[in-house]
């Protein structure tokens, strides 16, 4: 994969973030200080960054053993977590984030852990896709950084314009991370295809 990729997938992976950011946004009191969003975003971004380098370190373990599948597995779980998320953005189209602010408590460390977790399991999966296609390490390192900026930028815009943007651009922009997802796994079977055609 190349680094405009990487970049890419990066991205794609921010976008249920970017989603919860923006109703994290509309919770979040008027006066809250700077320093505290700051905190929220690296929470977001080092959570993301950490979890898709555990699943690449884990998946490497057992990359050897589906060598023969792995374009596959890669497309199959890409193409399962963009599936999840375009259909659970589409399942939230008419609802309304003021009705669910408790669940977006950004000032209780507890409530953010929990959330910053959740929007990030999916990254395991995508960092163990990335370890059976054999990834090497200084490529998966860029792609941490270039994980944990992008989660970083898209938690910073949801907070920031949660209340002007609203739930319906919060799950637009999971719907195309979801799309993107499935893009990318398309473009690896393809591409492994093609090679051993």
């Amino acid at each position: 994969m190349t680094y405009l990729e990487l970049l890419i997938l990066a991205v794609s992976l921010t976008f249920d973030t970017f989603a919860v950011s923006v109703s994290g946004g509309i919770s979040l009191p008027a006066n809250v200080k700077m320093l505290r969003k700051a905190s929220i975003i690296a929470f977001f971004g080092f959570f993301q960054a950490a979890y898709l380098f555990a699943g690449w370190f884990i998946g490497g373990k057992f990359a050897n053993f589906i060598v023969e599948w792995d374009h596959w597995v890669a497309f199959g779980i890409l193409a399962y977590l963009g599936g999840k998320m375009l259909f659970g953005a589409i399942g939230k189209k008419g609802e309304c984030c003021n009705d669910e602010l408790g669940r977006y408590n950004f000032l209780s460390w507890k409530r953010l852990a929990f959330l910053a977790t959740a929007t990030s399991i999916d990254a395991v999966a995508v960092g163990a896709s990335m370890a059976l296609l054999q990834i090497g390490a200084a490529r998966i390192f860029v792609t941490v950084f270039f994980t944990f900026a992008a989660t970083a930028l898209a938690s910073f815009i949801g907070l920031q314009g949660g209340r002007k943007l609203g739930c319906r651009i919060g799950n637009k922009a999971e719907m195309w991370g979801g799309v993107i997802l499935i893009l990318i796994g398309i473009k690896i079977l393809i591409e492994h295809i093609v090679t051993f055609q």
